[in-house]
């Protein structure tokens, strides 16, 4: 009697064959990209946000004080200087003058008086008839009267201005931006009141306006006085403004433990559209390069970051550093930079030494520090030390490696020396290249590269690790399904249930 085997079984037998051959399979290599080397502008720039606001705002108050009768403006009118504003109540201002042209009219004649006695009292003592005391007399009375009339013209200047100071008229040409009064309102003085008087309207001159934006303290040494700046604002999302940086102010701001510093840029807005308290984003250019020879920064490699990329494109890591090691003793110690340079392990690239300083002397510089420490080296030394320092920290380099990872906030400015993987005659080949302008996407290429050439843009490490960990677990799973041999057959039956 022969059994038949169950066609569930076969096909749960057939499944796991499929199965197993499926994870046999190994992963499809790692690929790479092929970008040419073209040419492209390149444009760093630090991104801020800030509030649009006048250069210039004045507060207009009234020298007078009393009801206001007049406004003769709204929130929005551009006036000229000199343009009446607001009317004060003029009838005491206008009382007060009156009166003080009468008081200038007595004095006048008080002093005509006055002097034509004393003309009559100079001929009567010429000739004996009155005493020197009454001459003496006579001239004080002058006197007197000159000095009423002095003070009578004082009083008519100072009542002129107050009558006038009724009509509040504009200090500086502008627009108001707002207005606090209405008629009727009652004010005080600005120049009487120890409180400052009342504020009647708010004006500023808009024809050029800043924007004050708060800028990271890690972007703030890239930018000084006189960078252009692009100004956008979601008034008027396709159309930039130009503008450039006018201080930057010296204290910090702290905001959610960012320590940030107050940048004014300045903007000519002539015809009016930036309001002010518009929010305001702000690219400040700090470098530009246009037409230049520039690759991703993601093809860019240090010499840390060569084992893996030799080991994505399958090469042998002795064979690479040899090609690149004959490359720099035919370039005389540096692939593009020439002998006078140093290695940067905060940038993974190499930097040009001072003028005047070799690469020998600080070879000689750092083995009498490793042996003796900082207390071994002499004035000099130290001096030395101190320009290399100094050197380094003021070239700019892709501090964070390679591919691009600092995040827009250390943008290099003038590169470095890096490594980038080029195909030549159809093969991956490793060539030292020097960089310069960078921002988050491309670098500029200053050697090593021309038109023509094509980069490889590799994975990244962390990728070639987790297929490598993905290949593994499957070998794993292999060695474990069961029920399924290594070759994937099916195992024969058990004795005594064939046929």
């Amino acid at each position: 009697m022969t059994r038949s085997r169950s066609p569930f079984s076969t096909a749960a037998v057939a499944l796991a064959v499929l199965t197993f051959a499926a994870c046999e399979e190994p992963p499809p290599p790692p690929v790479y990209q092929a970008i040419p080397v073209a040419t492209r502008d390149i444009v760093v720039s630090a991104s801020a946000a800030g509030v649009v606001e006048p250069v210039t705002t004045v507060e207009v108050k009234s020298k007078a004080s009393g009801e206001i009768i007049e406004v003769g403006v709204e929130t929005g009118d551009a006036v000229r200087p000199g343009q009446r504003l607001v009317r004060v109540d003029p009838r005491v201002p206008r009382n007060a003058l009156t009166q003080a042209q009468a008081d200038l009219d007595v004095a006048q004649a008080q002093l005509a008086n006055a002097q034509s006695q004393l003309k009559r009292s100079e001929e009567l003592f010429k000739t004996q008839s009155i005493t020197e005391q009454e001459i003496e007399t006579a001239r004080l009375q002058a006197a007197n009267a000159n000095a009423q009339l002095v003070r009578a013209r004082r009083s008519l200047d100072d009542a002129t201005i107050a009558f006038e100071d009724t009509d509040v008229r504009a200090p500086i040409q502008g627009v108001i931006i707002s207005r606090a009064v209405e008629v009727g309102t009652v004010i005080s003085s600005a120049t009487s009141n120890v409180g400052g008087g009342t504020v009647l309207l708010t004006m500023a001159n808009l024809d050029t306006v800043q924007v004050r934006s708060l800028v990271d303290e890690t972007d703030i040494g890239k930018i000084q006085p006189g960078l252009a700046v692009t100004i956008s604002v979601d008034a008027y999302p396709n159309r930039p403004f130009e503008g450039e940086v006018l201080k930057i102010e010296p204290q910090a701001v702290t905001q959610q433990n960012v320590t940030m510093f107050p940048v004014l840029v300045r903007i000519a807005n002539r015809e009016g559209l930036l309001k002010p308290g518009m929010n305001a984003e702000v690219e400040m250019h700090v470098g530009r390069r246009d037409g230049v020879l520039a690759i991703p920064n993601a093809a860019l490699r240090t010499q840390r970051d060569v084992g893996s990329a030799a080991s994505v494109l399958g090469l042998n890591l002795e064979d690479v550093n040899r090609q690149l090691a004959q490359v720099r003793d035919s370039n005389g110690g540096s692939a593009s930079l020439g002998g006078n340079t140093a290695r940067d392990s905060a940038a993974g690239g190499e930097r040009r030494l001072p003028e005047g300083v070799t690469r020998e002397q600080m070879d000689a510089l750092f083995q009498k520090m490793r042996t003796g420490g900082p207390s071994a080296l002499s004035a000099e030394e130290r001096a030395l030390l101190g320009r290399m320092r100094s050197s380094f920290g003021g070239q700019g380099g892709n501090r964070g490696g390679a591919a691009g990872r600092t995040g827009g906030q250390n943008t290099a400015l003038f590169g470095g020396s890096y490594i980038v993987f080029v195909l030549r005659n159809g093969q991956p080949t490793p060539v030292n290249i020097r960089t310069g302008l960078t921002d988050l996407d491309y670098s500029e290429v200053r050697d090593g590269l021309a038109a023509g050439d094509t980069v490889l843009i590799l994975p990244s490490a962390s990728l070639v690790a987790q297929q490598e960990e993905q290949r593994e677990r499957m070998s794993r799973m292999n060695q474990g399904l069961p029920g399924v041999q290594q070759q994937g057959t099916v195992p024969s039956a058990a004795p005594g249930r064939g046929r």
